[in-house]
């Protein structure tokens, strides 16, 4: 049986300037949104509807106000809507935590929207551009997670050879180390996924759609070993809150493939 390691948060200290590790991790999400989407565009059909680097730098730039905003409001409406209706100046503390990334998600299609309608592009071609981007930003933040030894899992046979403990959860038995298993789904196997199904062209909205999917399935088997928040529980059938909003992007995911499939260039 393991114990988590407890890593200090603060990666660099520089006097009074300290760089967190989770600040690193959304650094290095960001670069390599750059890299491969900058790949992205290269591709024949990218290039001959005339993308460039300039729209990559732009649709960081709008991903990240989607992600940050999104993901707040998502955690306020989610998740707390009583406590923040009662307590609305604190919606802007987002540096005491309170994040969702089914928030972020919709964060991202608005601003993804907003892009498109100031560029003059189809909302589903950006969509498709940035999908087989986003997972390895998802790994980054996964690593965050188990640095900062949050987002800790349910209890794990003390046999199980990566079973750990979180001294931060307050209790002494092993868990599940859910952020590694996400790390390992959401992030790794659906960049794996995504990056080989875009290699051809697709049908309008497919990547986007088989993102949705992929995301949705990966997110709802490992929230089986995730611990569910302590204020919320599992809800209906028994299935945490994360589990019940995958349903619908799996829903949402399927539509979109399916009709990207009438759409789809042939040869």
């Amino acid at each position: 049986m393991l114990v988590h390691p407890q890593f200090d948060p603060i990666a660099l200290q520089f006097g009074p300037v300290a760089v967190h590790w989770y600040g690193i991790t959304y650094l290095v999400a960001f670069g390599l949104f750059l890299w491969l989407a900058n790949l992205r565009v290269k591709q024949p059909w990218y290039a001959a509807a005339g993308w460039t680097r300039r729209d990559v730098e732009d649709l960081l730039f709008f991903g990240v106000l989607g992600v940050v905003i999104g993901g707040r409001l998502g955690y306020v409406l989610f998740y707390k809507p009583g406590y923040y209706a009662a307590h609305p100046l604190e919606i802007l503390a987002v540096w005491k935590g309170g994040m969702a990334f089914h928030g972020g998600l919709l964060g991202v299609i608005a601003a993804m929207l907003l892009f498109a309608k100031l560029r003059g592009r189809s909302w589903l071609q950006v969509t498709d551009l940035i999908a087989p981007c986003v997972p390895t930003g998802l790994a980054s933040g996964r690593i965050g997670n188990f640095i900062n030894g949050e987002l800790w899992g349910r209890e794990a046979p003390a046999s199980l050879p990566w079973a750990m403990v979180f001294p931060q959860s307050g209790q002494s038995f092993a868990r599940h180390p859910s952020p590694l298993y996400q790390f390992a789904l959401e992030g790794l196997a659906l960049f794996v996924i995504l990056w080989l199904y875009s290699r051809r062209e697709r049908g309008l909205g497919q990547v986007s759609g088989l993102f949705l999917i992929g995301y949705g399935v990966f997110r709802f088997i490992a929230e089986f070993f995730r611990e569910p928040d302590a204020f919320l529980g599992l809800l209906a059938l028994g299935l945490s809150m994360g589990q019940w909003l995958c349903v619908p992007m799996v829903l949402l995911g399927i539509a979109l493939w399916v009709r990207g499939a009438r759409l789809a260039p042939k040869g």
